[in-house]
């Protein structure tokens, strides 16, 4: 694996996870998603990752008219890389996950690549009172869910988005097993490099937040990828932060944002996703390490460039 010479920071702004009862810092309109894109951008992450939802009531939504409601804001105000979920909502189904990707045509898209039982159910013990009547339904439901992406499903994906769009991939890696999903799309000539996998700790489902499991994770990826590659780290909840300065002392890059963790220390929830982002940069750069530029970060994951979406 070549070492990274600057650190790409992935900010994920509101997700589809955490729900509105949990944090009132949590982005829900398109006007709010938009501005915390920008701000995200301005303190220093290249690439913004993004969900959609109901601006009523929270819900995550897959509707393309509603991401196109936030995108070309973005775009005008920024110049880091969108990259559109593909994950959305856990229940929706896969040609929902796909609906804005497929309109927006964006330079990055998330791709999952296996499927995993993604529990969320344990929440209901942490928030006794939700706004919405959907909330504990959706987190409940997770008891006896299994987040579908079958190798049928990510082949149809590399094959509508990769070769149909020119779209590169966040492929999101939750265990072991994953990265040798990305090995055999790769020995079949589905995925070419410059690849980017994000490697995910702490979901309850996928593999568990220590340090140990991202240090062979990162070991068995050199072993089958070689130089092929770039790799990130994302790990849910308080080991947000200690897992990403982790992974830059290792070469690699970095996601933070209320997608991935509500708080920016302990007990203390995010006021925005751009504090996280201003946090992991300090972070970086005290370990004498630089921050990419969206257009570094284009280079080495050989991106299309921003004048070619569709928004």
């Amino acid at each position: 694996m070549a070492k990274a010479k600057s650190v790409i920071i992935t900010c994920a702004v509101t997700g589809g996870i955490h729900t509105p009862s949990m944090s009132p810092h949590l982005p829900i309109t398109p006007q709010q998603i938009a501005s915390e894109a920008i701000a995200a951008s301005e303190a220093g992450a290249s690439i913004i990752h993004l969900h959609a939802r109901n601006a009523e009531d929270g819900r995550p939504a897959h509707d393309p008219d509603v991401f196109m409601e936030f995108l070309p804001v973005i775009k005008q105000s920024t110049n880091a890389v969108v990259n559109i979920s593909t994950g959305g909502g856990l229940g929706m189904t896969l040609d929902q996950r796909l609906a804005a990707a497929r309109r927006a045509s964006p330079e990055m898209a998330s791709l999952n690549m296996g499927s995993l039982n993604f529990g969320l159910f344990p929440l209901l013990d942490k928030y006794k009172t939700f706004k919405h009547d959907w909330e504990p339904e959706f987190l409940g439901m997770t008891n006896d869910f299994i987040f579908k992406n079958t190798f049928k499903d990510i082949e149809y994906v590399l094959k509508d988005l990769g070769e149909g769009h020119g779209t590169k991939f966040e492929m999101e890696c939750y265990d072991l097993g994953h990265l040798y999903n990305v090995a055999h799309f790769v020995d079949r000539g589905l995925i070419k490099p410059p690849f980017f996998l994000q490697l995910i700790y702490g979901i309850l489902g996928g593999a568990g937040a220590e340090i140990d499991n991202l240090v062979h994770m990162n070991s068995v990826a050199d072993r089958l990828f070689g130089d092929d590659y770039e790799w990130s780290v994302l790990a849910a909840g308080k080991n947000q932060m200690g897992f990403a300065s982790t992974a830059g002392l290792l070469g690699g890059n970095v996601r933070v944002g209320l997608e991935d963790s509500l708080y920016i220390g302990r007990g203390q929830l995010a006021e925005s996703n751009a504090d996280q982002v201003a946090k992991i940069k300090r972070i970086v750069e005290d370990l004498s390490l630089t921050v990419a530029t969206p257009d570094e970060a284009r280079q080495r994951l050989a991106l299309k460039g921003g004048d070619q979406v569709g928004f």
